[in-house]
């Protein structure tokens, strides 16, 4: 995993916080300086919070676990949908958090059970014959509403093993959840934000495109590396297969060549036999 420079967080934007009166007096252990009114974050503080999140996030990836990553803010949501394409086993929430997502999975879920079945009927040609294009109309924009706001997570199957959050504050009730429910939280914390809510803060500026573009992108490449383990292991297997597979089919190929052999040897030994003797 490549290490991260703080003059790349700098020209990120990373180290502009809040204005003081918006500040979090919970906060202040990462924050370097007050500047016209505006809090600077440390970004050295940035740098480690970001690592060890990484660092996290990566191990996690290795052992098969899930990650949701929250980003329904609007600098956010365009890098989050774009980012979480490097890996497709990334679920991710852009629209806004449903409450109960997490500490009620059971019942929310349903609602991925209608996106799929509204899917399946749009694509049935034959059933869509048996109704009006008012009804079929209507199946389309439940469809459309369903999958904007459940698109990312639909083919989740039980709760993730942690969540990736741009902004806390705003997404408060997500890292509650979390909590409640026993997942691991990694957040981008603002100087508004109370970072001890959070198992993995990154002290950063979570309002800037270039500060969210760079640490998400940091996070997920995290989380590629950690999965490459597993696709190595899964090419491995692939290939002992297929090995084994080839191995089996030369075997059968050498016994059908001997079995031929012997046939054609003893067809020619009654066929010497047969021959009648000359005197």
């Amino acid at each position: 995993m490549r290490q991260v420079t703080l003059e790349e967080l700098l020209e990120a934007g990373c180290h502009f916080g809040h204005q003081v009166t918006r500040s979090n007096p919970k906060a202040r252990d990462f924050i370097y300086e007050v500047r016209d009114n505006i809090h600077i974050i440390d970004l050295a503080k940035t740098k480690e919070g970001l690592e060890e999140a990484a660092a996290f996030v990566k191990d996690l990836a290795s052992k098969n676990g899930k990650l949701l990553v929250i980003g329904t803010k609007r600098q956010a949501k365009g890098i989050v949908e774009e980012e979480v394409k490097k890996s497709p086993d990334i679920f991710y929430v852009t629209n806004h958090w449903v409450g109960g997502l997490l500490t009620n999975f059971s019942e929310v879920s349903k609602n991925f059970e209608k996106l799929k079945t509204f899917t399946e009927n749009l694509k049935n040609e034959e059933l869509k014959s048996k109704y009006t294009k008012k009804e079929i109309g209507q199946w389309f924009k439940e469809k459309q509403k369903l999958e904007s706001i459940y698109g990312g997570v639909a083919e989740i199957k039980d709760k993730p093993d942690a969540i990736f959050v741009i902004d806390s504050h705003l997404e408060n009730l997500a890292i509650r959840e979390a909590k409640r429910m026993g997942v691991a939280t990694v957040a981008m914390v603002d100087t508004n934000a109370d970072p001890n809510i959070v198992d993995y803060p990154i002290p950063a500026n979570d309002d800037a495109v270039g500060s969210i573009k760079l640490i998400v992108s940091y996070i997920v490449d995290a989380w590629v590396e950690g999965r490459k383990p597993e696709e190595r292991a899964k090419e491995t297997k692939e290939i002992k297969v297929s090995n084994e597979k080839n191995k089996e089919k030369s075997t059968k190929k050498t016994r059908a060549s001997v079995k031929n052999n012997a046939l054609k040897e003893k067809k020619e030994e009654e066929n010497v036999k047969r021959k009648p003797r000359t005197t």
